[in-house]
């Protein structure tokens, strides 16, 4: 296949949707595909272009992948406003390489959300040519727009929502990587049995169960003796991550008790400085490390938290999951009562489950887990990493789906053709 892939995020990336497309179009070009890349620099989560590369134009194969690389406005803080003109400003300088496009041919194009209006620019070729153009979600972005607070202009929600609506109705194809996710997606008139499920997983080769002898507990000057609750990840303002600060601050009684966050994100410095301001003994902030470390460091930790705010319930997929899983790790989860996270985790006992945005029984999960109280919570952890998560499996299974409907040129869920 002859695959065009457009997306804002995309490797060396180490977290994120980046990393996920990174790993997607390298195993698709490893099958034998023809791929070809738009997207920005690498600035995620920094919110900093990586070292090494220019906000410019610049071309580069990765993986056997040909990346083509746009500049993009990179706002140092992110911003309702800031954050829609720095996804402009890609789509804009990104008409470089779509233009030529315009006369080429593919055999599928295949965007990825967010942002939510990169599936016009493929939408154009689809007209044009007739090709097949999936769109894949990640985030629900509008919907988390409008929930979390972060865009509030009633009027722009509208016309965002409403572009949104259009554009899902006339791709090819949706795709996302949840049961919530699925659910919201067909409230915007798509049919739910037509969205294809397409999760994020595990890489077994770099995620996998570390003993904590061999974990980066002593090189990062910690114990056996000491208790070690981690939240690694993006520090953004979905996770409602101040609640890990009350946690350390209301938990100072607890001996040999170190909260690690671990991370980059808008969020962190606002994170490092009410850290200070009470003056929490009892908490460190580390760099994203290496991928190549990523299962030690994941081992270290006694407990991993994983939050979400309440409205952000089946609008994202917290990807960190995926790997506290894979490592055999216990998970103290925030997750409302019937949302995908806590059905998913409460029947296949991935972890301790409480109330989101509620500190006490965040609080109380986290002693009684500490206290030996629910080792059987997170009994199936791995098992269901190794079942429902691997790599190799997951992406075998969206390329099928990709070359058989590519194949017949038909289209599953577009209406309005």
């Amino acid at each position: 296949m002859k695959l065009l892939i457009y997306g804002i995020n995309y490797a060396p990336e180490l977290t994120g949707i980046g990393k996920y497309t990174g790993e997607m179009a390298a195993h698709l070009a490893a099958q034998g595909d023809e791929v070809e890349v738009i997207t920005a620099p690498p600035y995620y989560p920094h919110w900093k272009v990586k070292e090494g590369y220019a906000n410019a134009y610049r071309q580069e194969t990765v993986d056997g992948v040909r990346v083509l690389r746009c500049p993009l406005y990179v706002p140092q803080e992110v911003t309702g406003p800031r954050r829609i003109l720095h996804e402009l400003s890609f789509v804009v300088s990104s008409l470089r390489y779509w233009i030529p496009r315009y006369f080429r041919r593919y055999d599928a194009i295949l965007s990825v959300s967010p942002p939510f209006h990169l599936g016009f620019p493929a939408l154009i070729h689809k007209w044009l040519h007739k090709t097949p153009v999936y769109n894949h979600i990640q985030d629900l972005q509008v919907d988390a727009a409008r929930d979390l607070g972060i865009i509030r202009q009633e009027r722009l929600l509208r016309v965002l929502e409403g572009s949104e609506r259009w554009l899902l109705n006339r791709v090819s194809a949706v795709s996302t990587i949840s049961d919530g996710m699925q659910r919201k997606i067909a409230q915007k008139g798509l049919n739910p049995e037509e969205i294809v499920m397409f999760p994020n997983w595990v890489d077994g080769d770099l995620v996998f169960p570390v003993s904590r002898e061999a974990s980066a507990r002593k090189e990062w000057g910690f114990g056996d003796n000491d208790r070690l609750v981690l939240y690694a990840g993006n520090l953004g303002e979905k996770q409602g991550l101040e609640n890990i600060l009350y946690l350390a601050d209301r938990m100072r009684d607890v001996p040999k008790l170190t909260f690690l966050i671990i991370g980059e994100g808008g969020a962190k410095s606002r994170l490092m400085a009410e850290a200070e301001q009470l003056q929490l003994t009892n908490l460190q902030f580390k760099p994203l490390q290496p991928l190549n470390r990523l299962a030690a460091s994941l081992a270290a930790a006694d407990v991993h938290l994983v939050l979400q705010k309440k409205a952000a319930a089946d609008l994202v997929m917290p990807s960190k999951v995926t790997n506290i899983l894979a490592v055999g790790g216990h998970a103290l989860i925030t997750a409302e009562n019937g949302t995908t996270l806590f059905d998913v985790v409460k029947s296949n006992h991935l972890g301790t489950l409480v109330d989101p945005e509620n500190v006490e029984a965040l609080e109380r999960g986290l002693r009684e887990i500490l206290a030996g109280e629910r080792a059987g919570d997170a009994r199936g952890a791995r098992q269901y990493a190794q079942e429902h998560l691997d790599k190799r499996s997951i992406l075998f299974g969206f390329r099928q789906i990709l070359t058989q409907n590519t194949k017949q040129h038909t289209t599953w869920n577009s209406p309005h053709n």
